[in-house]
């Protein structure tokens, strides 16, 4: 006899297949993630303040980010719904990642706090250079370089995938290892 779940084990588990949130975290922390950069422009917060600059450059640490397609040159990158990369991506069909190298844990990290403070500050020491096609920051030191235009946004859950079709691809820095997420801590390989 096929056993399917009670309603009452539906309603613990807030899951139709009885897997709990903490559960699906703890077995998806055992895949080891590279660590990417995303990046953007957002237009000026005020733009009748004539101090306050161009552009403002927005930035998140992600780890849902893959290849997705070759021909056309396609990437995946994952983002929390309503969030303000989310947000912004959503207005702005540009944007750029660096894949972070095992160095740059301290980039990983300040980009991935909650209640930061403003991205603008978070990039003033951080070495960076304006990609060509997206206008968006591409970190110095990282391991490649990748400057997109959204293709597809996709609601997943509590999530967006957004598409983003290759314009620019370089490898500034073949030296070092990737930095990698694996159960909840930046590692480096080997």
């Amino acid at each position: 006899m096929l056993k399917t779940p009670s309603s009452t084990a539906l309603a613990a588990s807030g899951h139709a297949e009885g897997v709990s949130n903490d559960e699906f975290r703890a077995a998806m922390s055992r895949l080891a993630a590279g660590v990417v950069l995303v990046t953007a422009q957002e237009p000026p917060l005020d733009p009748d303040d004539p101090g306050a600059p161009a552009v403002e450059s927005v930035g998140m640490t992600a780890t849902a980010f893959m290849s997705v397609s070759l021909d056309p040159p396609l990437v995946l990158v994952s983002l929390r719904e309503g969030s303000r990369m989310d947000d912004l991506l959503d207005e702005q069909p540009l944007w750029a990642v660096s894949v972070l190298a095992e160095s740059q844990r301290h980039i990983a990290g300040r980009f991935a706090m909650k209640g930061r403070i403003s991205d603008r500050l978070l990039f003033e020491d951080i070495a960076h250079t304006r990609g060509e096609a997206s206008g968006a920051p591409l970190v110095g030191g990282a391991l490649a370089t990748l400057e997109c235009r959204t293709e597809e946004r996709v609601a997943a859950g509590d999530h967006t995938l957004v598409i983003g079709r290759v314009l620019t691809a370089r490898v500034p820095s073949a030296e070092g290892g990737a930095l990698l997420y694996f159960r909840g801590r930046y590692r480096q390989l080997g």
